[in-house]
């Protein structure tokens, strides 16, 4: 094959010269060019190696569903791996390089697979790689893992930059070929928001490849005149080099945008890529059709391309795929190829049509072997002739190029990916969109429409439909008048028989007829299970050359129809989309939300270090001066909050309000322990279980009225707590009269302990605050003196006398300044998450560390909360699994080590005494740990075997990671005040 850039022609600027290169080569191309031209037009046949037997690749398509031509592009930490060449916009600077091969691409050491491809045939993975089992970390998993992909990722950071954004319009156009130009144009003049767009860098489609005059003009300049008028609309958007990948609910599409994709050095200021979340009303889909490839023999051969790339690479490019071209077709698309190619110079050496009487016209000069078919090609990494055989003869035509055209394929994907499956069309041989709604139409070629004429007025038409629907009538403007149209029939074939060399149905893993045959033999003939088992359809490409084909094949080997096979399932995304644009601006410090609490500025300014909890920066501690370590700070701190008082922020704690006349109906369902009867004025904790009978959350709930609670939920799961409410509410019971929201941001909440806790809080509060009034659980709106209400909750999780204050948000600082300042007397201090922590531990009280998804409320301790006389709640049947109550489960007791001097580390597992460090004598693991400066020593939560028979014992805590082992005596996991008398005072 002898590419070349031809004298004349194209839409490329030939005025504008640039230079790139490709594995260190300089080349150059034109304004205009896409990679994939540019390397034909210098004459680069070989541009990659497959997958598995690492055979030569050349360009096979002029579009997005290229598999061959994938290369790395860029530099450094800007490198994108797998771009497909066939759709990368050239530009001055470029660098490409290919993939998948070493220590060259013309010499790749890696095609010596070829020579074992009798023994690495479709599934040979799941029989080879089981003995013996020794070999499966040492041997087989580094050499598949090196062996895996094409491109490779890259490990540094990314200095590009990516945004989201939104967009509504009336109708979104995908495509901007004859039938998205019609579309939009019609839909814009009646005065609709359109959005047109269209995943190439200059709009008009297949258009750009056309000659066929429209208006008596050429179709590029057709399409030109379309987009200069759509320029001018007001209420037109055009998207290009936008590709819209994705279809979601509520009319929904994702898209994107290759904002600078196609310079050298992006403009910091710009993203790189930017992601659309496009709201319409309707949306049409104009994407076209797909050329359906050949399968025969050799058909993988650098040189061997789409009959239609071909031609667009001749009339919008200005590139000869060859100096000698055959073509190989089943209908009057190859001879379209052949007259364009013909009419730029180029000698066509033969037609090869697989159908008996063809009546399309071929060039003068041209010779047409009708009923052959190809068997084989000639070359090694590039083609130099193919095998025809017809009737029983086998001849070699000598060519340097080969055009294959197999019919069309509609490309559907957008339509197929909430799940509705395509459907067969035996008058067309193809698949086409299911039927689903008016949301999203279909039009053109994707439509099964594919003359130009019928793209130009289904676009027209389906416009009109959907703008009169909409209550914007169309003026119905006359439709352009076409010239010469060809027939686009053809004769459905799924295989050419006979093939001396290996027939490919997915290049890019190389997958051939045989291995399809195997699937089916070895019982994967279902399409899905086939795609697995040979790895038909899970390259790049997704699909898009092979799938069809592949459908195609098992049905012929199964004597059925195509629809009975059907195709596999089409998820997003259409297209690779880069993770980065998937995140936008959320990276690094920003991947996640910043959320400050209320008293954020209140903690900062009285020396607070945070730390990130959830979404959360909250303070860890309060270093004072001469306190050399956190341990220091937080060991202060608990012990001014078991002797004096302390403050802390507790704004980030979940709170749900919750209203109606059956809201306290819906808390006894949604908690396993009595909500119904809670009295107005007083506060419950409450567990939430999942369906299966495991703790799901936990936290208090308030009754503030006799339709008013107010719940507190952790910090980690206030939006999963929501979450759940809501679909309880609207499909578990929905008979229910209750409303509920989050008030989480609307209250800044502090909680004030230590033994002169009341004395602070009294101070602030004008209603009275004493045991007698105010009891442990008590709960109600109060006055703070200055006037204003707030929320006032006593309860502890501190285990000492405590409340929790709830303000306005705006009021949170300032009311935390005065409580500092009333408390000054008192010996007050603010502390944070770590001291939080270890009064906790002290108190036994139980954080997520503890319930971890595995732990029922009777192993925590929590038994008795889970009320045997309501009729249900969640997870009432499925709580009462043997498994579930079973005498040996593990169950939450307290450590303490035997030796005051040694220390127990949270995830340590449990041992006998004696016993050997193994999964089989594992008794239990350690949940929570710290140092208690009330006690002396280090104290932990833990959970154990049987753990509540065997308080007194001892076991082993042994901690591999840390290196260290402590016998530690089994106890009650309350520590401090186990009769609870501090918090009742």
């Amino acid at each position: 094959m002898t590419a070349y850039r031809l004298a004349s022609g194209g839409v490329i600027d030939r005025s504008n010269t640039l230079g790139f290169k490709f594995d260190g080569r300089a080349m150059k191309g034109y304004a205009g060019d896409t990679l994939a031209s540019a390397l034909l037009a210098n004459d680069q046949l070989l541009v990659g190696r497959s997958f598995k037997y690492h055979r030569p690749r050349g360009i096979v398509t002029a579009g997005p569903s290229e598999p061959n031509a994938l290369v790395a592009i860029g530099k450094g930490a800007a490198t994108d791996p797998n771009t497909k060449a066939t759709v990368a916009e050239l530009h001055a600077g470029l660098d490409a390089r290919s993939q998948n091969r070493w220590p060259s691409l013309r010499y790749d050491i890696g095609a010596l697979n070829g020579l074992l491809s009798p023994f690495l045939s479709a599934g040979f993975y799941y029989k080879t790689f089981m003995w013996p089992a020794a070999f499966w970390e040492k041997v087989y998993e580094p050499l598949i893992r090196r062996a895996a992909g094409l491109g490779r990722a890259v490990l540094e950071h990314d200095p590009h930059s990516y945004e989201k954004c939104w967009a509504h319009c009336d109708l979104l156009v995908v495509g901007a070929g004859p039938t998205g130009l019609m579309a939009a144009l019609t839909a814009g003049r009646a005065g609709l928001r359109v959005i047109l767009a269209d995943e190439d860098f200059r709009l008009g489609g297949s258009l750009l490849a056309e000659t066929t005059r429209i208006d008596d003009r050429p179709a590029v300049d057709f399409a030109e005149a379309c987009l200069a008028e759509l320029r001018a609309l007001p209420n037109i958007t055009i998207m290009p080099r936008t590709t819209v990948f994705g279809w979601y609910d509520d009319n929904v599409f994702g898209a994107l945008e290759r904002v600078q994709k196609h310079v050298v050095a992006p403009q910091a200021k710009l993203p790189v890529e930017r992601l659309w979340r496009i709201v319409a009303k309707r949306a049409l889909l104009a994407t076209g059709a797909e050329e359906r490839p050949l399968v025969f023999g050799g058909n993988d051969r650098p040189g061997v391309m789409m009959a239609g790339a071909m031609r667009t690479y001749a009339n919008r490019f200005g590139v000869a795929a060859g100096r000698s071209v055959a073509i190989f077709t089943n209908g009057s698309a190859g001879y379209r190829t052949a007259s364009d190619l013909s009419a730029h110079g180029v000698e066509v050496a033969a037609i090869i049509d697989s159908r008996d009487a063809p009546r399309d016209a071929a060039p003068a000069g041209v010779r047409v072997i009708p009923s052959a078919s190809v068997i084989d090609t000639r070359g090694r990494q590039r083609v130099c002739g193919l095998v025809v055989e017809r009737a029983g003869f086998e001849e070699t035509i000598a060519c340097d190029a080969i055009g294959m055209s197999g019919g069309w394929n509609p490309v559907i994907h957008l339509a197929c990916q909430r799940g509705a499956k395509a459907v067969w069309s035996p008058e067309l041989n193809t698949f086409l969109a299911p039927d689903i709604g008016n949301g999203l139409v279909v039009a053109g070629s994707a439509a099964g429409r594919y003359s130009l004429g019928g793209c130009l007025r289904d676009g027209a038409e389906r416009a009109a439909r959907i703008a009169g629907d909409l209550g914007f009538p169309s003026a119905g403007n006359p439709l352009p008048a076409v010239g010469d149209e060809v027939d686009p029939s053809f004769t459905a074939l799924w295989y050419a028989p006979g093939a001396k060399a290996k027939a490919f149905v997915d290049f890019q893993n190389d997958v051939d007829v045989k291995d399809l045959g195997l699937a089916l033999r070895e019982g994967f003939g279902h399409v899905e299970h086939a795609k697995r088992y040979t790895t038909a359809g899970m390259a790049t490409d997704q699909g898009k050359l092979s799938a069809i084909n592949t459908t195609g094949l098992l049905a012929s080997m199964q004597g059925i129809s195509p629809g009975d096979v059907g195709t596999t399932t089409f998820r997003p995304f259409y297209t690779p989309v880069a993770i980065g644009a998937l995140a936008g601006t959320a990276r690094d410090e920003r991947a996640a939300p910043v959320r400050k609490s209320p008293l954020y500025g209140w903690a900062e300014k009285n020396g607070a270090t945070f730390v990130d909890s959830g979404l959360w920066y909250r303070p860890a501690y309060f270093a004072r001066h001469g306190e050399k370590t956190w341990r220091d700070s937080t060991d202060r701190e608990v012990v001014n909050v078991r002797q004096h008082v302390g403050l802390c922020d507790v704004s980030t704690l979940g709170k749900i309000e919750i209203f109606g006349p059956d809201a306290a109906e819906f808390l006894d369902r949604l908690y396993c322990n009595p909500f119904l009867k809670l009295p107005v004025g007083r506060a419950r904790y409450g567990l939430m279980l999942r369906e299966d009978g495991m703790v799901y959350d936990d936290g208090t709930t308030s009754r503030l009225s006799p339709r008013h609670f107010v719940m507190t939920t952790t910090t980690a799961l206030a939006g999963g707590v929501l979450s759940h409410m809501e679909y309880c509410a609207q499909v578990l019971w929905p008979e229910l009269r209750v409303r509920f929201c989050s008030s989480t941001d609307q209250w800044a909440q502090m909680a004030i302990a230590g033994p002169k806790s009341r004395l602070v809080v009294q101070a602030l509060v004008e209603d009275d605050v004493s045991d007698t009034a105010f009891p442990f659980l008590s709960a109600g709106v109060v006055t703070l003196k200055g006037g204003f209400n707030a929320r006032l909750f006593r309860i502890s999780f501190s285990g000492e006398l405590a409340y929790e204050l709830a303000v306005p948000a705006g009021l949170g600082e300032a009311v935390a300044d005065a409580i500092m300042a009333e408390g000054s007397a008192h010996g007050i201090c603010a502390y944070g998450l770590e001291a939080m922590n270890v009064l906790r531990i002290e108190k036994g009280h139980v954080t997520h560390a503890e319930f971890d998804g595995r732990v029922t409320p009777d192993d925590a301790g929590f038994g008795r909360m889970v009320s045997a006389q309501k009729n249900d709640f969640i997870g009432k049947r499925l709580s009462t699994r043997y498994g579930l109550t079973a005498a040996d489960r593990m169950q939450m007791v307290g450590l303490k080590p035997v030796e005051t001097d040694q220390h127990i580390r949270a995830g340590a597992h449990l041992l006998r005494e004696g016993a050997k460090a193994s999964t089989l004598n594992d008794q239990g693991y350690v949940s929570s740990a710290c140092h208690s400066p009330t006690l002396g020593h280090d104290i932990a939560l833990a959970f154990l075997k049987s753990g509540r028979e065997r308080y007194g014992e001892r076991v082993v805590v042994c901690d591999k990671l840390g290196g260290s082992e402590t016998v530690a005596e089994i106890c009650h996991p309350v520590f401090v005040d186990p009769g609870n008398t501090r918090l009742r005072v």
